[in-house]
């Protein structure tokens, strides 16, 4: 979790619910019209069959991102630097991070590597149209170089919406709201996107919105859309605390998120779920346990493409500044190296 500096507050612009883009529209058509174009057209650039659930073996022990060899030491500052994606290709590392330097109180920043053998080089500003003088955080990287985020600009449904993105002709295209549908007068956080079986666009976030888990709550809950439609809250994977941040695999199957339920290490600890199928219920989501978690707070976990590599942030002991990046790796078992 990010923690704000006194002098980092910023006064955040609550709109009122606006048009939304997933309404019925002309001229250049709907948002929800043509982000269900663009996934396609990613998938199809990108799609493998999906086969059985692939198992793996247990994460090892984290390192900070920045004890690599060769790792830029401007990963991680004295700053807070938190919710680590890496891109589809494996080539980025997006972060979101109030380091100096920003346009607002935090922006998304990007860090690159030549190849995947390769260690991670200083983080870059992404710069206007996606960073702004508002918060801009929650980096989430798509095929076809689509990028999902969370901003407080103003012109929003509320507090923090989800907005898209996408590089194309080198520049950043200018950021779309998701609309009222999936966005509300509270807190988003977090989309994890991915395809089901049956080609349907699958959006995990979190939100604090009302009518959650617990009636009258204001925790953070999971919520998933299908094909950018309405909110849903997700069965099997909510509580009475805090359930925030979802990072869901590729094919759908496996889900990290932070929790601060009974039963953890620290203040929030990464938890996990499966299912064999898109279409079958979550398994009851277990705590990944000390090798991962701490006495501090673990947060904002994600998944590699192939599911062997976990980014998370962390304020545990032994870091550069409030909050460090953390990677921890896998490996498949024997007979699902597919």
């Amino acid at each position: 979790m990010l923690k704000k500096t006194p002098n980092q507050t910023l006064a955040r612009r609550v709109a009122g619910p606006t048009q939304t883009f997933l309404a019925t529209g002309t001229g250049r058509g709907t948002l929800r019209t043509r982000l269900l174009v663009f996934i396609s057209i990613a998938a199809a650039m990108t799609f493998t069959s999906l086969v059985s659930a692939k198992h793996f073996g247990d994460w090892g022990a984290p390192v900070n991102v920045e004890s690599i060899p060769g790792t830029s030491s401007e990963l991680n500052t004295g700053s807070n630097e938190g919710y680590p994606m890496m891109s589809p290709d494996g080539l980025s590392l997006y972060i979101a991070s109030d380091r100096p330097g920003g346009m607002g109180g935090f922006d998304i920043w990007v860090a690159s590597r030549a190849s995947k053998d390769d260690p991670w080089g200083a983080p870059e500003n992404l710069g206007a149209p996606v960073n702004s003088s508002a918060l801009d955080w929650s980096p989430t990287p798509v095929p076809g170089h689509g990028l999902f985020f969370v901003s407080s600009r103003a012109g929003g449904c509320g507090s923090d919406d989800i907005y898209f993105t996408r590089f194309k002709h080198g520049a950043w295209e200018e950021p779309q709201n998701l609309g009222c549908q999936i966005n509300s007068s509270a807190t988003e956080r977090s989309p994890s996107y991915f395809e089901d079986e049956n080609e349907h666009a699958i959006l995990y976030f979190s939100s604090n919105r009302p009518g959650g888990f617990e009636a009258g709550g204001t925790d953070q809950d999971i919520y998933f859309s299908v094909d950018f439609g309405p909110a849903q809250l997700a069965p099997g994977l909510n509580t009475a605390f805090n359930d925030v941040r979802p990072n869901v695999r590729k094919d759908g199957r496996e889900i990290v998120f932070d929790s601060n339920r009974p039963g953890g290490f620290g203040g929030l600890d990464i938890l996990t779920a499966s299912r064999e199928t898109t279409a079958d219920d979550w398994s009851t989501p277990t705590n990944l346990g000390p090798t991962i978690n701490t006495a501090a707070t673990e947060a904002r976990a994600t998944l590699s493409r192939d599911g062997l590599t976990m980014f998370f942030s962390s304020n545990r002991a032994g870091g550069d500044g409030l909050s460090d990046i953390y990677v921890t790796t896998r490996e498949k078992l024997k007979g699902n190296e597919r």
